[in-house]
């Protein structure tokens, strides 16, 4: 708890005298103010979370959480558990969607074995296993308080880590079988919404057992009680390790004044967890893509996040918030590379 209290002090909001600066600045381009959308948006927020007016990305990193869940026991998923670990070990050999993409947007990949519930050895794996997997939430609570504290420390650390090597701008990444389940829980729960409003077909569970995963969301939350106020108890009822781990990534980085990048429904559903623990995280992430998973589209707007790019994704692993790094490079290039009007001869009515 120690750590995760120390990040919370260090949270501060965005520089906003810098933030007008930007604004200030971006309006007088060579362009007609606006022009050029959301990468002034972005270029905006960057100034007001790094406090300086040309913000460059020196290093790009993506943190992939992976961990194993319980409720995968009542049938919510098509796949197996054992691909969790499966696919782990392909992101070690660098084969899968987000490592193609960090490929191309040459960013770090760091993957994390934060739950899953089998023992794997990787060099390229860090471990730093909770436990193995999260507990049967329509059961009983998908872990004790302790636990769920030590995800998020565990996200924090690794986070710090990135930060040191140089790393400041950092996506949120994720795999585990099962894990729309405990999101579709999480956002039911903070959105005060019903389940089904919010839960969809994951990796491909068909349609038919749609109905059933619903009710044992339902179940899950009606047994657990988690409470809506206390987001840490929300986490430990009904979420999971690997969402714990993304939302404690997302504290550092508003603690370090680094850009978080989320990606799809299990990022923002950890999103929700880290800005109900400290609303001033909200500033420090960019979102990224809009996802197909069914509780995407309304936890975005519980955050009020606008993502930037809709490419009908609904894959996880970091892959849409790889994809946007590439747009948030060039806003930074928008940014340091134009001139103003004065600064080209031209004289603005």
């Amino acid at each position: 708890m120690k750590l995760l209290n120390e990040t919370l002090l260090k949270i501060e909001g965005l520089n906003l005298e810098i933030k007008e600066k930007a604004r200030q600045r971006i309006d007088l381009l060579v362009k007609p103010q606006g022009s050029l959308g959301k990468l002034e948006e972005i270029a905006e927020q960057l100034s007001g979370i790094t406090g300086e007016l040309y913000p460059e990305i020196k290093g790009k990193s993506v943190i992939v959480m992976c961990a194993d869940h319980g409720v995968c026991d009542e049938g919510v998923a098509a796949a197996p558990q054992a691909v969790t670990a499966i696919q782990t070990m392909n992101f070690a050999k660098g084969v899968t969607g987000v490592c193609a993409l960090a490929k191309q947007a040459d960013a770090d990949i760091r993957i994390i074995d934060i739950g899953i519930a089998s023992d794997i050895s990787d060099k390229n794996i860090t471990h730093k296993k909770v436990k193995y997997g999260t507990d049967n939430i329509s059961k009983g609570a998908a872990m004790t308080r302790e636990e769920a504290v030590k995800s998020l420390e565990i996200g924090i650390e690794i986070a710090i880590e990135e930060i040191q090597k140089g790393n400041n701008l950092i996506a949120t990444g994720e795999m585990g079988i099962g894990n729309t389940t405990p999101s579709s829980a999480i956002v039911s729960v903070l959105g005060n919404v019903l389940p089904k409003e919010v839960t969809g077909v994951g990796a491909n569970l068909p349609e038919e057992k749609l109905g059933d995963k619903i009710e044992i969301i339902n179940r899950s939350i009606a047994i657990n009680k988690p409470d809506p106020q206390d987001a840490i108890d929300v986490l430990r009822k009904v979420g999971g390790l690997e969402i714990g781990g993304m939302a404690g990534v997302m504290l550092a980085g508003a603690a370090y004044r680094v850009p978080i990048v989320v990606d799809g429904f299990i990022s923002t559903a950890a999103a929700l967890i880290a800005c109900s623990i400290e609303p001033k995280v909200k500033d420090f992430l960019i979102p990224s893509h809009s996802s197909r998973e069914k509780g995407a589209r309304f936890a975005s707007k519980l955050l009020g996040f606008e993502p930037m790019i809709n490419m009908n994704m609904r894959l996880g692993e970091g892959t849409g918030a790889v994809l946007a790094f590439n747009i948030i490079e060039a806003a930074t290039f928008m940014n340091k590379e134009m001139i103003t009007f004065t600064e080209s001869g031209i004289e603005v009515v």
